[in-house]
């Protein structure tokens, strides 16, 4: 299994309103249309607190709260990093929620070539490996970042580093990357102004 990490904290202050709740297209960022009126209306929360734990074929979503939020976007992949390891899966997918632009063949991509890369560096012993897998387009790094198991847990107990990408550098004993023709990896939507490019990481 490979667990995916979305951070949807912050102030959105450049946007003016929350992002993970601002629509592109008909739909939130965050949620569909459909799932955005059930949390509005206090039912999505019941249902996906007390739903079977051994589901096959099915999504499950946990949220996760981080009370240190203001303290910046590291803070909540802490946060987010440790609960998904609680599930013990192969690998993490971790993006900003101000990505809407990432198309799912990426994210289905970078979540085989990471089982792929574990697999070949040694299957089940390879949970010990610190791997990040980072997806490219046109030269520019970009999100979500794939990472095993190994290297999350690593970057959540690091107190030190900056930022993500800092954290991966002082960690990862790999890092791949993935040339994607998505350019929706490298640009985020800060402002209700069309979504710019992330510089590069």
């Amino acid at each position: 299994m490979i667990a995916g990490v979305l951070l949807a904290a912050g102030a959105s202050t450049r946007m003016g309103s929350s992002k993970a709740l601002v629509r592109l297209r008909g739909q939130s960022f965050l949620v569909n249309e459909e799932f955005a009126e059930l949390v509005a209306k206090g039912l999505a929360a019941p249902d996906l607190r007390g739903g079977p734990r051994h589901r096959s074929g099915e999504l499950e979503v946990r949220f996760a709260f981080n009370k240190a939020w203001a303290e910046g976007m590291m803070s909540s992949a802490r946060v987010g990093l440790a609960q998904a390891l609680r599930h013990k899966p192969h690998g993490v997918l971790l993006m900003p929620v101000d990505q809407p632009d990432v198309q799912p063949a990426t994210v289905q991509a970078l979540g085989a070539m990471l089982e792929q890369a574990l697999t070949s560096f040694g299957g089940k012993s390879a949970n010990g490996f610190a791997y990040a897998l980072v997806p490219r387009h046109r030269g520019h790094r970009g999100h979500p970042v794939a990472m095993s198991s190994a290297l999350a847990d690593v970057v959540r107990r690091d107190r030190g580093a900056r930022d993500l990408s800092d954290a991966i550098r002082r960690s990862a004993r790999l890092v791949g990357y993935l040339d994607v023709a998505d350019k929706g990896v490298t640009m985020n939507q800060n402002t209700p102004a069309p979504a710019t490019k992330k510089r590069g990481r």
